[in-house]
Order: C-alpha cells, then sequence, then structure tokens
C-alpha cells in the first residue's frame, strides 16, 4: 500500500495523521508512506522526528485580517497545487488521506483531480475551511464529532472518533497514584491547558490551592513551560505542597488521565478524545482564538450530552472556578453521571475503524483498476 499523509500547522492536525500513519504500518508493514506539509508548520520538525518520509508544498493559511493578506494566502493555493500534483504523480498512491490544515487543500484537491482515491478526517465539531472544501469531492469523510456530519455528504460520511494513544487506554489508577504519590482512593483534581498553558486556568487556580488542600483534594496541575516557575515558587512558598503535584509538561499524560476525578482544560479535539475514553468528567474553557471559535463548538457539543461543564475564556477567575468545581463536589450523583456520558461519548476504537475505511477505499480502487 501507497499512502500520502497530509494535515499540518497544528498538532490537532499534525498528531492525528501520525496515529493513522502509524497504524497503517502496524496493520501493513510493507507499506510506503510520505507525508506532505509546509516549511513553515510545525510539522516539518514533528513528522520527520517521527521517521517518516517528508516533503513540502507552499500553502499558507487565510488570514481574514485584512483583503490584501488574504488575497496572498489565496495566491500559493494554485502553487501549491502544481506542486502537490508533481509528488502525487512521482509517488502514484493508492490513497490520499488529509487530516485538514491549509496544507492538506492543495494536496487533496489535486488528487481528486488526478482520479486518486481520497480520504479526509475531520477533528473538530465546526470542521475546518480546507475540509468543508473537500467534503464534496473526497472518496470518504471521518468524524470525531458526530455535529460535523451536517457539514458533509452523509453517504460519504462516517463517525470515527479520533486515534488515541494506547497507553491512554491502558494505564491504571494504581500505577498513576505510584508515579505522583499520591493516594489511590483520594479524590483528584487535573488541571492543563495545552504544551503551552493556559494562564488564565493557571491564575484561577492558584487562588484555590488552599481551598483544594482543606477539602483534601489531590492536585495535578500541569502549568506550561512559561508559567511554571513563578507558580512553583508561588505554591512552595505557602506550604500547601503535599496533596499539590505541579509540572511545566507532562511526557505521562495518560497516567494523570488515570488518576483524574475532575479535569480543568481546553478543548482542543484531542484532549477531548482522550477524556471521552478514559471517562474523566471535566469543566471545559475553550481557546477563544482557535479558528472558527471551534473549540467552543467542541466544548458545547459535551456539554449538551451532559459530560461536560462550559466557562468561557473572559469569564473564568478562581470564584466561577470554585463555584463550577463545588457545584459537582456536593453533587458525587451527577459527576458520576458525567462520567458516564464522557465513557459513552469515546471511542476506542477509532483508529481501527479509520484503518477499516481506508481499507475499503483502496480496495475500490483495485477493483476498478482490475480488467
Amino acid at each position: 500500500m501507497r499512502v500520502i499523509m497530509t494535515g499540518g500547522g497544528t498538532g490537532g492536525h499534525i498528531y492525528p495523521a501520525l496515529a493513522i500513519a502509524r497504524g497503517i504500518m502496524d496493520r501493513w508493514p510493507r507499506a510506503k508512506i510520505i507525508f506532505v506539509g509546509t516549511r513553515e508548520g510545525m510539522e516539518k520538525d514533528i513528522v520527520p522526528e517521527s521517521g517518516f518520509e517528508f516533503r513540502t508544498i507552499s500553502a499558507k493559511g487565510l488570514n481574514r485580517s485584512s483583503l490584501v493578506k488574504a488575497a496572498s494566502s489565496a495566491l500559493k493555493v494554485p502553487i501549491g497545487f502544481w506542486q502537490a500534483r508533481n509528488i502525487i504523480k512521482e509517488f502514484n498512491p493508492d490513497v490520499v488521506v488529509g487530516t485538514g490544515g491549509y496544507v492538506s487543500y492543495p494536496v487533496v484537491l489535486a488528487a481528486g483531480i488526478m482520479q486518486f482515491k481520497t480520504v479526509i478526517h475531520e477533528q473538530n465539531a465546526l470542521p475546518g475551511l480546507a475540509n468543508r472544501a473537500l467534503g464534496k469531492r473526497a472518496d470518504r469523510i471521518m468524524l470525531t464529532f458526530p455535529e460535523a456530519a451536517a457539514y458533509f455528504p452523509e453517504d460519504k460520511t462516517t463517525v470515527t472518533g479520533l486515534p488515541v494513544r494506547p497507553e491512554i487506554l491502558t494505564a491504571t489508577r494504581r500505577e498513576a497514584a505510584s508515579f505522583f504519590a499520591l493516594k489511590e482512593d483520594r479524590f483528584t483534581l487535573v488541571v492543563f491547558g495545552g504544551s503551552r498553558g493556559a494562564q488564565r486556568i493557571n491564575r484561577a487556580v492558584e487562588g484555590l490551592v488552599e481551598q483544594l488542600s482543606a477539602n483534601g483534594i489531590q492536585l495535578i496541575w500541569i502549568t506550561g513551560e512559561q508559567h511554571y516557575a513563578t507558580i512553583q515558587e508561588s505554591i512552595v512558598s505557602r506550604g500547601n505542597i503535599d496533596n499539590v503535584r505541579i509540572y511545566p509538561y507532562l511526557f505521562n499524560m495518560e497516567l494523570a488521565l488515570a488518576m483524574a476525578d475532575l479535569a480543568v482544560c481546553r478543548a482542543g479535539a484531542a484532549t477531548l478524545s482522550e477524556l471521552a475514553v478514559r471517562g474523566v468528567p471535566a469543566i471545559l474553557v475553550p481557546y477563544p482564538y482557535a479558528a472558527e471559535n471551534h473549540q467552543e463548538k467542541n466544548a458545547r457539543y459535551l456539554e449538551k450530552k451532559g459530560a461536560a461543564l462550559v466557562i468561557i475564556d473572559e469569564f473564568l477567575d478562581q470564584q466561577t472556578l470554585a463555584a463550577k468545581i463545588n457545584e459537582l463536589l456536593n453533587n458525587k450523583f451527577r459527576l458520576l453521571r458525567m462520567g458516564q456520558i464522557m465513557k459513552n461519548e469515546g471511542r476506542p476504537r477509532a483508529l481501527e475503524d479509520i484503518l477499516d475505511i481506508i481499507e475499503e477505499v483502496v480496495e475500490s480502487k483495485k477493483e476498478i483498476d482490475s480488467p
């Protein structure tokens, strides 16, 4: 099997592509995979470090701040299209898989026009511009959130979920308690704001440490590199550190989720997929500058289902967060129900379902090509 993977700009598009690529290699060890991205996006570092061949085209996200900048972005599309066309012609893939982001648009578009099979995966409840534009042309569309189906042709669309790392599924609370040196049977709050942290979340939590400690709540807090030193110094100076574990970044995130009775975090698709397969209820604070406010759409979907509470970033402060936490602590049945609903939203077979669809598309190509 020969596969072109494309998607980039942010980790939300890159990591699902890598998960799918690794899944392809596990199922079809002789598969040949190349990634197509840009020289400017995060993928230029992440993909080669993951061991996959990486090719580049010219592409730029649509800048809506002015007509001049928007026009400059649009002018790169035909250039990227012809560059992608040359890569596709040379590589001759069985299928092109796009996971969104501006780089995926010219690649998947070129593949479709050239009559190659194409599959796209949309991570968010509100699909990105690239995937919305590609939906009518792609052979199959795979979704994380059912709500996104309204933007795509029904007969080609399947809700698969988003692949999560195997260790997210297998980590146990016992090993997590040992790793963090916390009590296995004590209520544990896990707070994180993405790889760079979230200053507004950190500020709200910083003022709650004494209250959490007084209520016997354990806290695992991932602050982000930028805020870590100041927060650590502040908390240590108060002496309330016995039940608090603070990290700038946590490579063993699966252990934090295994320990979590409640999470306070952003609402990126990957984060929500990991919370869901673990059944962790959450207070979600959507990142306000996400493209087209898609994180709030993700969060509202889970809020509507009853799996999460939502606080808009600009309204988050110590008092608001404390009220939400206390609301759940004072209603253990509701908290338990939220966890059950979150678990029901999880799709632990997401990767297998995605690979099944890719296989179906490739097999359909073989049937067409055979005399």
